[in-house]
């Protein structure tokens, strides 16, 4: 079973001891479109929950993409600016946006899992 938590926002993130890997979920991949621009945070940028972390522009429209945890950004994934599609073709794998080390982990707790995004999901249609 996957460790990934999900934000009402479409953001997920996948936690390793107090390090977490962010990006946008295979619905909301899928709801822009195209992605033909991403803007992740920089390394040692401070974001909190709900927070506005990073930009991303489709074919559609151009999309504020929040944190779904508080933290220090480690590390963002440079190599979307040069191949924003990956966030289309592997939304859960290549295309993440950013590492953060977690500084309040008791937010996974408000976060979904797996099941209660998907029913999530299916409550907005």
């Amino acid at each position: 079973m996957s460790n990934r938590k999900y934000s009402k926002d479409h953001e997920w993130v996948t936690v390793e001891g107090d390090t977490g890997t962010v990006g946008i979920s295979d619905h909301a991949q899928e709801q822009l479109g195209d992605v033909v621009y991403v803007e992740v945070p920089e390394a040692g940028a401070t974001l909190e929950q709900g927070g506005q972390a990073a930009t991303i522009e489709s074919v559609k429209a151009a999309s504020e993409i929040y944190s779904p945890v508080s933290g220090e950004v480690i590390e963002g994934n440079v190599a979307l600016a040069d191949e924003p599609g990956t966030v289309n073709s592997d939304p859960h794998g290549a295309g993440w946006f950013y590492k953060i080390k977690l500084t309040k982990p008791a937010e996974l707790d408000g976060l979904m899992d797996e099941d209660a995004y998907k029913a999530y999901l299916e409550s907005l249609d």
